[in-house]
């Protein structure tokens, strides 16, 4: 069978979800949408069942395949719903809803409502993607409270720039969510992986660690608390193929990649099929046999090359690791242009074998 795999430390993750709740000394929903950010969403929550106070997923759609594969602890629905026919099924199934737009408000207003809705309340505080402007939130939050169709609302906001710690955006959003929701009861929810990380006076009631329960860093410099955290997936493949090309030859296609002095060629199944990063640099670390080298030409669909010239004990059937504990994410993403989310969630074709 075809060797390239991923390995998912489910013990990492379990690490990675408890130290996001002693950062924050808060309650925390996993957020596990994306399937897990491609780390398979039913398996991490099945893990995460025994600690986790609740999980957030997009769409009902990830929703309902935790549901029915039992998981009991609430989950939030990130996007709330997309058309007032969920409502039913939202009530059916007691998950909880983000409200971040008038139709949303329209809908629940219109709905015969039999049991009363756990809403979390976006209020856009900069971000400029979803939410309620700060001038009509106050208002939208009594008229929900009276409406006899909510139990109980989450007042809530998302940073857009917490990843950047010297950035001034995440003080001034902060300080229009206080200010904004000052005069509301309720409880609060800020924070994202970063603000997790690196903005404890945002912590509020809930948070919601995302990227930092697979155990990669949300920031492109060293951080302190994220270097606690642990690789949660490693991508692995093998050699399938040498070969030894002379000086002044094209590697691969387009002619990106010509050798500089005789090369010794070592041809990876993993390609960008796989989820791999096709404009991956030459040069972008991998682990051969535990040994660092580096890619050279253009990435393919199902294939790789990298650099064995000085890796001579390594060859055909070597090990190739992609990314993972000893290769962060992180490093691989910066050579391609990327972030780490991007990596994870694009595995694509590749069989996943979990341990604890």
């Amino acid at each position: 069978m075809r060797p390239a795999h991923a390995i998912i430390d489910l013990g990492a993750l379990r690490h990675n979800y408890l130290l996001a709740k002693q950062f924050s000394g808060t309650r925390a929903l996993a957020v596990i949408k994306a399937n897990a950010y491609g780390h398979g969403a039913i398996r991490c929550a099945q893990t995460l069942s025994a600690s986790a106070d609740g999980f957030a997923v997009a769409c009902i759609e990830e929703a309902l395949l935790l549901r029915n594969a039992g998981i009991q602890q609430p989950i939030l629905l990130l996007e709330g719903w997309f058309d007032a026919t969920e409502l039913a099924l939202i009530q059916q199934y007691d998950f909880w809803v983000v409200i971040h737009h008038h139709g949303q408000l329209r809908d629940l207003a219109e709905a015969a409502i039999e049991r009363p809705l756990h809403v979390w309340l976006k209020l856009d505080t900069g971000m400029h993607r979803v939410g309620f402007k700060p001038d009509e939130y106050g208002e939208i939050w009594r008229t929900l409270h009276t409406s006899g169709k909510v139990a109980s609302v989450v007042k809530m906001t998302h940073f857009s720039r917490a990843d950047e710690p010297d950035c001034e955006t995440t003080e001034h959003q902060l300080l229009c969510f206080n200010e904004t929701t000052a005069a509301l009861e309720g409880l609060s929810s800020l924070c994202n992986s970063p603000g997790v990380l690196a903005w404890p006076q945002a912590h509020g009631d809930w948070i919601r660690p995302g990227i930092m329960l697979y155990g990669a860093s949300p920031f492109s410099d060293a951080q302190n608390n994220a270097a606690r955290l642990k690789p949660v997936m490693q991508l692995n493949s093998q050699i399938i193929a040498v070969h030894d090309v002379p000086r002044g030859e094209p590697i691969g296609y387009g002619a990106q990649f010509i050798t500089q002095r005789p090369t010794r060629v070592g041809v990876v199944a993993m390609g960008y099929a796989d989820g791999y990063p096709r404009h991956a640099k030459t040069g972008t670390p991998v682990l051969v046999d535990n040994q660092r080298t580096g890619l050279i030409g253009r990435v393919s669909m199902d294939m790789l090359t990298v650099d064995l010239t000085d890796l001579p004990a390594s060859g055909l059937g070597s090990t190739v690791q992609l990314w993972g504990d000893g290769l962060a994410a992180s490093e691989v993403a910066h050579w391609a242009g990327t972030i780490p989310y991007q990596l994870f969630c694009n595995l694509n074709r590749v069989p996943r074998h979990y341990f604890n």
